[in-house]
């Protein structure tokens, strides 16, 4: 398979012209990444290089260093969000409902969105059963919220090359992986159509502290340089920007300012909308023929 079977290329020039209501110009949306790290099994991440090497079990620094996140991390996110009077997306692990049940509380407690994220946190390419870990995930959710979810995004971005196919047959109506626009895309599958949101690697915690190593100032600079960009855009064309955490790294005490700032400066505008997954996709499922 090659990524046009999935979607042809369209250069963001010379689209039909997106409209965003009330005199909207762009829309963002806020991801919390919640996750269940399994401590029976190598870390997904690591903060401290193993001193023997390897991948040793259990990995007790490093496990911890991840519950911080849902421990404490999450609840100073949440006082953010609560403050600025935002909805953000929880992403999270089906498992992660019972197992940190209080952090789906409070979201379910604000309403916020629930979006699939896998069962647990775990590469989908090295998941036995694919599709039952997706029917578990929005088996959980549904049974939790009352509603099944709507959105998916995949464990570190995976998938195979059924998982599109195996989403929308599962009734999923978006995804998150195909970071490639600033707009919605659809995905071809081989039942109906899969509509992709922009989502972000750049503005993603993960990418700039993990991975890059930046300082935690790094988050509020490229988010606020990222914002500019895409908002002088946005009056020609609406723009989608995605910002993304995860509570054991944006929620760390050093770095928790750097989010607050960054969300001060964008609620400022007027004419930036702060919204969900869910609602991103009907507005734009409402603006395409067909």
């Amino acid at each position: 398979m090659q990524p046009k079977d999935r979607l042809p290329y369209s250069p963001i020039v010379g689209r039909p012209t997106l409209m965003l209501p009330g005199g909207g110009r762009m829309v963002c949306w806020v991801i919390v990444n919640v996750e269940e790290w399994d401590i029976n099994q190598p870390m997904p991440r690591t903060v401290l290089t193993p001193p023997a090497g390897g991948a040793p079990m259990p990995d007790i620094p490093n496990w911890a260093w991840h519950e911080y996140g849902n421990r404490v991390g999450f609840w100073r996110l949440l006082e953010v969000l609560d403050r600025l009077d935002i909805k953000a997306v929880l992403a999270l692990n089906g498992a992660c409902i019972e197992s940190y049940a209080p952090i789906a509380e409070a979201a379910r407690a604000r309403q916020w969105e629930f979006l699939g994220h896998g069962f647990v946190q775990k590469n989908l390419q090295k998941v036995e059963d694919e599709r039952d870990a997706i029917r578990r995930t929005a088996a959980a959710i549904a049974q939790f919220t009352g509603r099944r979810p709507r959105g998916w995004l995949g464990p570190g971005l995976t998938e195979t090359w059924e998982t599109p196919d195996l989403l929308a047959e599962e009734g999923y109506e978006y995804v998150c992986d195909w970071v490639l626009d600033d707009q919605p895309v659809v995905l071809k599958t081989r039942t109906r159509p899969l509509v992709n949101l922009p989502y972000t690697q750049e503005c993603n915690d993960v990418a700039m502290m993990l991975i890059q190593h930046h300082q935690a100032a790094e988050y509020e600079r490229r988010a606020l340089d990222q914002f500019a960009q895409l908002h002088e855009e946005a009056a020609k064309a609406t723009r989608i920007m995605a910002l993304v955490v995860h509570p054991y790294i944006m929620g760390a005490p050093h770095r928790l300012k750097y989010f607050r700032r960054t969300l001060e400066e964008i609620r400022r505008h007027e004419d930036v909308l702060f919204w969900t997954g869910e609602q991103i996709l009907d507005w734009y499922l409402g603006q395409r023929p067909g």
